[in-house]
């Protein structure tokens, strides 16, 4: 295991400080990706057979107060199931920039180089390019699961929220 770790360790070396980042943004971008489909498919089903019982339950349903109680639960669950949303869209959006900050700091590692041994010294020069491809692949490489997991993610909520209104009956 710890041939592992060391090869994660020395990959986040390579990339520089910015691959750290991208690395911690990656794993929250997991953790909050797994909880919301965790309380979509777990937790949400038993709210929502509470909320359903307790509008049938209810002696009128045709008022216009007793819409309003309608339209008020149906925006608490939406708000309730879209919780971590807006933050997962935040860290796919952040992720490629990120990466593009590790781009330009590599350069600017590049550049160092260049102006201190010239362009002869390729080796010196490579390890800069590789600090700048580094964190831009990996930035991509978190942004596009990620942006997958957030569409599927609000294509759920919007399914789970159109079937707790079919379900809340005006009958």
């Amino acid at each position: 295991m710890s041939g592992v770790l060391g090869g994660v360790h020395s990959f986040l070396e390579t990339g520089g400080p910015v691959l750290w980042l991208i690395g911690f943004a990656a794993f929250l971008l997991a953790a909050l990706t797994i909880e919301r489909y965790w309380y979509i498919h777990r937790n949400y089903p038993g709210e929502m057979g509470q909320l359903v019982r307790g509008w049938c339950d209810r002696p009128e349903r045709h008022s216009w107060s007793a819409l309003r109680i309608r339209e008020a639960m149906i925006s608490d669950a939406q708000v309730r199931l879209s919780r971590t949303l807006p933050v997962i869209r935040l860290l796919v959006a952040l992720c490629p920039m990120l990466g593009l900050l590790g781009t330009v700091t590599g350069m600017m590692g590049v550049f160092d180089v260049i102006a201190i041994l010239g362009t002869g010294n390729a080796r010196a020069m490579a390890s800069g390019i590789s600090k700048a491809t580094i964190p831009t692949m990996a930035g991509m490489m978190v942004a596009i699961p990620g942006l997958y997991f957030r569409v599927d993610l609000q294509r759920e909520v919007r399914s789970r929220v159109g079937q707790l209104a079919d379900r809340l009956t005006l009958d």
